[in-house]
């Protein structure tokens, strides 16, 4: 009788062998860096005396005291209250305009598609920084070319700068940069809607409009939601472009945005513990907020499904 070969297997320890780089970068870049900020909310720095000589200043545990310091810090209550008007201002403006834009380019008859894709979304391949120093020098009447070409129409250009137009300054980089990566998500949802839709929705005497707010608008609704979410969350960690234009005015304080505060209160004033408390505090409104959206949307779009 001739035997039949045994069926060779490969060593359990070859998965966890290629799983085990990802691991160890997650831990390191995510894991660790959280865990340490969570260790560093609830600690202070006690100091003995007159703070001088060896062991006079000393790491503590603080309990919640700094999350208390953190919710009565009248800097940061005032910046999440600007946040929050930055975010009505913005993820309509910026969701619409992406909206409108990919229902443009997936109407029939629009010429130069390609082009206009790539120009909407060229914006968002811009380095924040970069984009925020050339809107704050086209703000800044000296330098900016506005002034003159209104000037012919007997116009003159307003300050951008100022306390009650600030914010709307910072909103427009943001919509400038952010409009190109939702209009391409969307219109990519787009052109996965089965094009027999449209067809029976034209037989039947359906106008352009009505296939656009009847059909597209909701089988898309998915799309939206993730872009909804997920600006949402990215105007709470707004950060570079009022940092970047702070030097051009006086308007923008050092704590005009929750992470300015937090940046403020770690390299400014030195104190880490609380910095790092605030982190915290914006980290759980993120994610209660994200997870409050996402539930919502479920029972709405996706219907409990």
């Amino acid at each position: 009788m001739s035997q039949t070969p045994k069926k060779r297997t490969a060593p359990r320890v070859a998965p966890y062998a290629f799983v085990t780089p990802a691991v160890v970068l997650y831990a390191l870049v995510l894991l660790i860096p959280i865990g340490y900020t969570l260790y560093l909310s609830v600690e202070k720095t006690q100091v003995s005396g007159l703070g001088l000589g060896t062991g006079a200043r000393k790491q503590v545990f603080a309990g919640l005291s700094n999350y208390a310091s953190a919710l009565t810090d009248a800097a940061f209550l005032s910046s999440l209250l600007r946040v929050v008007v930055y975010s009505l201002i913005l993820v309509p403006v910026m969701l619409g305009l992406a909206l409108l834009f990919a229902l443009l380019l997936d109407a029939r008859r629009v010429r130069f598609q390609q082009f206009s894709r790539l120009a909407i979304f060229l914006p968002y391949a811009v380095p924040i920084v970069i984009s925020s120093l050339l809107w704050g020098f086209l703000y800044l009447p000296t330098v900016s070319p506005f002034p003159a070409i209104l000037s012919k129409f007997g116009l003159s250009m307003p300050d951008l700068f100022t306390t009650h137009v600030a914010l709307l300054s910072v909103a427009n980089v943001g919509v400038w940069g952010g409009t190109g990566f939702n209009m391409i998500v969307m219109y990519t949802a787009l052109r996965a809607v089965p094009s027999e839709l449209y067809e029976a929705a034209r037989i039947d005497g359906a106008s352009q409009r009505a296939v656009a707010l009847r059909i597209k608008i909701p089988m898309i609704a998915p799309a939206l939601v993730l872009t909804g979410v997920f600006s949402i969350i990215a105007t709470l960690q707004v950060f570079s472009e009022p940092e970047t234009l702070a030097p051009l005015t006086n308007t923008i304080s050092p704590q005009w945005m929750p992470l300015m505060r937090v940046y403020d209160l770690a390299f400014n004033d030195n104190n880490s513990y609380e910095a790092a408390a605030l982190s915290v505090i914006i980290a759980a409104v993120m994610f209660v907020g994200s997870f409050f959206l996402l539930r919502v949307s479920n029972k709405r779009v996706f219907q409990g499904r």
